[in-house]
């Protein structure tokens, strides 16, 4: 697959995956739910799920590190920066030639277009976001939206991206 169809897939996954409704309760419910994904299979992650500024859910998993809080800190930053999934973000980045860095008003520091985070959306408008750092930046985003949408009930066949080729 090429960038162009992964970043497609990407904006399927995110008008697929959109919430009615979302609160601490579900928050909870989800941050529970891949908590003992993680747990089960054994990934070190930070994950972050949160509303505005607002922390709703966080762990940090056997074998993550300060530097994972750190980066979901970052890819938290740009989904509400540009309202779209972190590992989008990069693509888009990528493959436009764009420089993301501070000619942009955009430091490293604080911004990751990195796969792992992912907006949560009740209609078109982005009130929260779902973050993981663990693993490589692909696997983190294919991590989170198998959870949502297993949380959401949509077929997560349907809407996973393919796996990545060299």
């Amino acid at each position: 697959m090429s960038i162009a169809s992964d970043i497609e897939q990407i904006k399927r996954q995110e008008e697929s995956l959109r919430f009615t409704g979302f609160d601490e309760a579900s928050a909870w419910s989800l941050g529970n739910a891949m908590r003992e994904s993680a747990v089960a299979r054994k990934l070190p992650f930070v994950i972050d799920i949160r509303t505005g500024i607002r922390p709703l859910f966080y762990c940090a998993l056997p074998g993550s590190t300060a530097e994972n809080a750190d980066w979901a800190r970052r890819k938290v930053n740009t989904v509400y920066r540009f309202e779209a999934a972190s590992y989008r973000v990069g693509l888009e980045h990528k493959s436009s030639g764009k420089v993301f860095d501070q000619t942009r008003g955009i430091t490293p520091l604080d911004f990751a277009p990195a796969g792992g985070g992912f907006p949560i959306r009740i209609g078109p408008v982005v009130i929260g976001c779902v973050t993981v750092s663990g693993v490589p930046q692909r696997d983190d985003h294919n991590f989170v939206v198998e959870c949502l949408a297993g949380f959401l009930k949509v077929p997560y066949a349907g809407i996973a991206l393919p796996p990545e080729t060299a």
